[in-house]
């Protein structure tokens, strides 16, 4: 029998409109679906295509423990995959959904790591966060030879600032409980006035702010863009 292909699609940062023709396409022809939850909690990735999930459609949920341990979610992508193959080996396709792109700090990744040396997988790409947070703020990251970097906001305090103090055009992810942190680095390198917090973008609920005026806790789904010198585009 001729095994499915594994599809990891991108569905962007959150609004449904920018989820791309040829991932609508998918999901909305997929027997089987498959995406992430964290900790029980509703799954993101699939709040953004629900519209297009048919009624009879298949599920296969992963629930990632919200812990810094890795060996808890790695169980849980085990399980997940164990379940997605058990699909794939029957010659059904299963559409994986995966917030921003599965490439970009995507969940995706682990279950391509342990499914891409057996089976047929394609890869779907989507809008990231980090150019949708641009996109919202009006903000260009770079142009010509200047080279942008993107930091973990969980990064040791010291390794930020020199990271930091090193770019030209930064963008600082996964924000949430790490922003006083963050800005503190950022007040202490005299930047403050050259970054903007940009908080679940593209989604109704979203706030785009100077770093200064931004609140005392952000949510997991943050950014603060940062980028120094003149506006070579001008």
């Amino acid at each position: 029998m001729t095994t499915g292909t594994l599809y990891g699609v991108g569905v962007g940062p959150g609004d449904p409109d920018l989820i791309t023709r040829k991932a609508a396409r998918l999901i909305e022809h997929a027997g089987v679906v498959a995406y992430p939850t964290l900790a029980g909690a509703e799954s993101f990735a699939r709040r953004i295509a629900a519209d297009l999930i048919a009624p009879n459609t298949r599920e296969i949920v992963m629930d990632v423990p919200m812990t810094t341990e890795r060996e808890p979610a790695q169980a849980a992508y085990d399980k997940g995959a164990a379940e997605i193959a058990n699909a794939l080996e029957l010659g059904d396709d299963v559409v994986c959904l995966c917030e921003g792109d599965p490439f970009f700090y995507g969940s995706f990744m682990y279950l391509h790591a342990r499914l891409a040396d057996r089976f047929n997988v394609e890869i779907v790409p989507g809008v990231t966060s980090l150019t949708a947070c641009a996109a919202r703020a009006g903000m260009p990251l770079a142009a010509r030879n200047e080279r942008v970097t993107v930091l973990p906001g969980p990064l040791p305090e010291e390794e930020l600032k020199a990271r930091i103090a090193g770019a030209e055009s930064v963008a600082v992810m996964k924000v949430g409980r790490h922003l006083g942190k963050i800005r503190g680095v950022i007040n202490a390198l005299g930047l403050s006035d050259c970054a903007v917090y940009v908080e679940r973008a593209t989604l109704p609920e979203e706030r785009v702010l100077p770093l200064a005026a931004a609140p005392e806790t952000a949510p997991y789904f943050s950014m603060i863009l940062l980028t120094k010198g003149a506006d070579p585009w001008l």
